[in-house]
């Protein structure tokens, strides 16, 4: 079957801005930006939301979908809405970009599915990378995950299913502020669900094992927050919708002898 004209015109890109305002893009990015018919915004604030309107004069942010004021609403609904209103546009033959902060696949479920809604009707959608929050750690930090490997899990998801983490490795809890929230109706959580984090976390750390609070800065004239403090501090925490946990290692890595014998190294060969 032969496609019609708004068919083959119609795409989605959707790309990831980093989290610095204007200073984290990658050319390619803004380029498809700058070319689009029209960009579909959620940004991490009106500073970003302006300096993308430079770019393009018709933005439009997908903010207004998620519940206003004290109306409750289940995001999976605001996530339809928004790729809804994403795939109207593609079908009427434009060239969309989806513009998110940070990366536009990494705990940003909208983009995938407008990518694959466009991709199952016939339209050319894909995705480009962006600078992540999990980037902007490792600099801020001044840590290599690659020397002792790391985790990675979303923190609801981590409480509600049996992960177990291994404690030679840094571990990283993602969206910590709304830990053990199930309903998808809140974007925070209580010291009760934090102290239930705690105590699960506590088979494999001490309470006293120093655990950091990260958030990357949004502007150049900001610096990252890294709040240091105990474990068993954490649910007595300020945390905010931008707040990861990371939880470096507890304990120092393990030889496998057994393996290291198979390969003819010995721990001296290892430095």
């Amino acid at each position: 079957m032969l496609l019609g004209k708004n068919h083959a015109q119609g795409s989605l890109v959707c790309v990831g801005t980093g989290l610095n305002l204007a200073g984290q893009i990658s050319v390619l990015s803004q380029s498809y930006i700058e070319n689009a018919d029209l960009v579909f915004s959620l940004m991490s604030d009106g500073f970003a939301l302006s300096w993308l309107k430079s770019l393009n004069p018709d933005v439009r942010t997908l903010q207004p979908y998620y519940a206003q004021g004290d109306e409750i609403k289940n995001r999976r609904d605001t996530y339809e809405q928004m790729v809804q209103a994403i795939l109207a546009e593609v079908r009427l033959g434009k060239k969309v970009v989806c513009a998110l902060y940070g990366h536009p696949g990494v705990f940003a479920c909208v983009s995938h599915y407008a990518i694959d809604a466009a991709k199952a009707e016939g339209y050319s959608a894909k995705m480009e990378p962006g600078i992540s929050a999990e980037a902007c750690l490792w600099a801020d930090l001044g840590i290599d995950p690659g020397q002792s490997g790391h985790q990675s899990f979303e923190a609801s998801q981590f409480m509600f299913y049996h992960h177990t983490p291994d404690p030679t490795t840094h571990l990283l809890l993602w969206q910590i502020a709304i830990a053990g929230e199930h309903t998808l109706t809140q974007f925070h959580s209580c010291s009760d669900r934090l102290q239930i984090l705690v105590e699960l976390l506590q088979q494999w750390y001490p309470l006293t094992h120093e655990v950091i609070i990260y958030e990357a800065p949004t502007l150049p004239i900001e610096t990252a927050r890294i709040e240091r403090l105990a474990l068993n501090e954490l649910p007595f925490s300020r945390l905010t919708q931008v707040s990861t946990l990371l939880i470096p290692p507890a304990k120092k890595l393990e030889l496998n002898h057994a393996v290291l014998a198979k390969l003819g190294i010995t721990e001296s060969d290892l430095g």
